[in-house]
This record gives C-alpha cells, structure tokens and sequence, in this order.
C-alpha cells in the first residue's frame, strides 16, 4: 500500500465519496480537498507553550512519509480553541483535489430534510446567555476588556444516528461561497500505524461546519487572512435585508468591534511579512443567515519557509472569537461560559510539506457523536453591546446547522 498519494477528480465525486470517521473533507470557494485513510495521527497534549516544536514534529513527519514513497504529503486536521487541550492532527493515506464545488445539477437531487426528533438542552439558557452578556459588558465597563466573544451551545440527543454525509452535503449546498468541512476528530495515540481507507474508526466524532471565515491561506510566498467581526442577521424581505446590510456597514459600534480584531491581526501578521496590505474600509460580505462586515488583508511572507501552520498558531485564536486583550478575554470567557469550546472557535485546515495551506475559524460547526450532537453561536460583545441583540445574532449563526438537519428554529426559544 502506498502512503499519501493524491489524485485530481471532480468536486462533486469527491463530496460523494466523503466517508465519516476515516475522511477529512474542505471545500472553499477556490478549490475542494478530501483525504482518506490516516497513515498517521499527530499525537499533541496542547500546543500553548511548545509551537515551534510542534511545527518541528510535523515537518519531520511529513519528509520521513515523503521518504517512504508518499506524494507531496500533508497533515490535516482540528486545533482546538484553547490551546491547552490536544489538536486531532494527521497525516491522510490518499488525498484528492479539485476545483471548487458546482451546484447547478447538485440542486435537483438535494434530498429533503430527515424528520429527526431531538431532546434539546440549551448551555446555557437564552436567560443565561443574556446575564452572560450583562458580565462581559461589565468587565469592559470596568476596563478590564475592550472585547469578549461570548458562545452558547445547543445540545441535541436522538434516537437515531445522524448521516454525517448528507449533513455535509446539505452543508456544501447552503454555503457556495464559504468553507464547507469535516474533520475526524481522532482519539489516536500518535503510533505508526496505517488505517486502511475502508477501515472506520470506532468511537470517534466528528467536526463539521460551514464557516464563512478564512484564518489564513499561504501559497509560495503569498499570505492572504480574512477576519471578520460585527455582523447582523438576514431577513427574508429583500429591502429589509439591504437596509440591514447598509446599516451594518455604518454602524459605529459594529465597526469598533471590526477595528479592534483588524488591528490584532495585521500586529501579530507583520513579524512575517515582508508586505502587507490592510484596506482601509470593511466592506460586506453575506451567508445563508447573516451579514458580516469582512476584511481581506494580504502580503508578501518574509520567506516561503514560513508555513500556513504556523501562522495559524501565531494568529489563533483572534479577537473575532476570544476578545481583547486576548489572554484576559480567554479568562473571562472560561469563567463566563458553562461549557468548554472544544473545537469550536478554534481552526480547522491542512498544510503540506512545503507549507502551502488553508486555515478557516471553526464557527457554524457541530460535534457529532453517535446521537449525540452539539451545535455552537458566538458573539462579539464590545461597548454598546445589548444582551437581547447578541441573544437573536448567537439564534441566526446557529441557523446554519439547525437547518440542515432539516429542525425549525423555534426549538431554540
């Protein structure tokens, strides 16, 4: 059997041949990646204090499977939020690439939606999400914070096993523009071994998603992040949509909140780059559910040597998920918030031997296991904040997956 080897085919064979447990799957607006089979999992026990040996392991990884006959190998995988808690990393057995995903003739044979019946447990209650708010809003009135992300989690117990396939599928549909994914959310040891691309992995779960929001993408020497901060929810009247739209983008507080994360960014881009081009106004960029004001920032790397991954771990986690000044905000949002993020905010992507790579937030995500499913909403929270505005955004965000498990949304009041 030969390790890492990579093929071209369509987009649409290669969502098709998505296989839950064993498959790592993205598509962006630009290009759509499926890996099979694992020929080795990254064994880490958090990465905060030790990055650049983390980046050393992978490297050396990859050129030994380079050595032993594979093609342009790759690592690929999830990175938590809190970078105490291990990533789930790993080397794929085949990969597969193409273009971007067409819907055209994909539309006329979208299934429609299971009737699944959920037991829904809200973490915490819109109650609760709102006097959450009030506490953030507090800590910045104290001074202490100018921003904090503030998440709520939706938990989903059913009697059957959701299809994670045609989850991803209906995902892929309803975000063309965006990054579609599914990262195995391996509980390996890290030893050599090869898992036969037929072969599922008991016991896991799996991270999926459709993230409107790119961390970084490297090519060569060309470094591209698109952070986006201070959103409203869509309406389904095409006027009030465009008035919300055009609001959004002059609004003196959504702006300060997109100020905030852009100044972070391109401080913690610049130590890499040899140039780098900030525009000067956000414009808008538009999901299924909401309106985000967006920045696409872009520069010249000081040396292709630099990879996607290390950047990722340089940019991880922004203040469009965690707050500034970061590690404070990521203190109150442990002591604010009555579950662990796990997966979600963190970033999930790939970077191959010679650290070309893509990167994207994981938000409008879920974690699946077995009946088990638990959905994810955040919100930035800055001065002029309102609990009950920040409760409704976190409600649309979580739209995303509600919908394509084929649930109405009122089940989140």
């Amino acid at each position: 059997m030969k390790m890492n080897t990579m093929h071209f085919a369509s987009a649409e064979q290669i969502l098709s041949e998505y296989q839950e447990g064993i498959s790592f799957f993205m598509a962006s607006p630009t290009r759509t990646l499926l890996t099979k089979g694992i020929v080795q999992t990254v064994p880490t026990t958090g990465y905060r204090h030790h990055p650049k040996q983390l980046l050393g392991q992978i490297q050396t990884l990859l050129q030994d499977v380079k050595e032993k006959g594979g093609t342009h190998p790759m690592v690929a995988g999830a990175i938590p939020f809190d970078d105490m808690y291990p990533a789930r990393l790993m080397v794929p057995l085949e990969v597969k690439w193409s273009g971007p995903l067409s819907f055209d003739h994909m539309l006329t044979k979208e299934e429609q939606p299971a009737v699944w019946h959920y037991h829904v447990t809200p973490v915490p209650t819109s109650h609760g999400y709102k006097k959450a708010v009030e506490q953030g809003l507090q800590k910045i009135k104290d001074g202490e914070l100018q921003k904090i992300v503030l998440s709520r989690s939706v938990h989903l117990t059913s009697t059957e096993k959701p299809d994670v396939s045609k989850l991803l599928y209906k995902l892929a549909i309803r975000n063309p523009n965006g990054y579609t994914f599914a990262a195995p959310l391996l509980k390996g040891d890290g030893s050599d071994r090869t898992f036969p691309a037929t072969l599922a992995q008991q016991g896991t779960g799996t991270l999926l998603g459709a993230s409107p929001e790119l961390l970084v993408s490297t090519s060569g020497s060309q470094v591209i992040v698109n952070p986006l901060a201070g959103s409203t929810p869509r309406r389904d009247d095409p006027q009030e949509d465009r008035r919300r739209a055009d609001a959004l983008l002059i609004s003196e507080k959504n702006r300060h909140e997109h100020a905030i994360v852009i100044e972070a960014v391109t401080k913690a881009l610049k130590p890499f780059c040899k140039t780098l081009h900030v525009p000067k106004e956000p414009s808008l960029l538009c999901t299924e559910t909401m309106w985000h004001l967006s920045t696409v920032i872009s520069g010249e790397l000081l040396s292709p040597s630099i990879s996607s991954l290390e950047l990722a771990l340089a940019l991880h986690p922004t203040p469009a998920v965690c707050g500034t000044p970061t590690l404070l905000a990521k203190q109150a949002i442990q002591d604010i918030e009555p579950f662990e993020r796990g997966f979600f905010t963190g970033t999930v992507g790939w970077c191959d031997i010679d650290g070309d790579g893509e990167w994207i937030v994981t938000i409008r995500c879920a974690e699946v296991e077995e009946q088990n499913l638990r959905l994810f909403a955040g919100a930035g929270i800055v001065e002029g904040s309102v609990p009950e505005e920040e409760l409704s955004e976190t409600s649309a965000k979580l739209c995303t997956m509600m919908r394509a498990l084929g649930l109405d949304d009122d089940i989140l009041a």
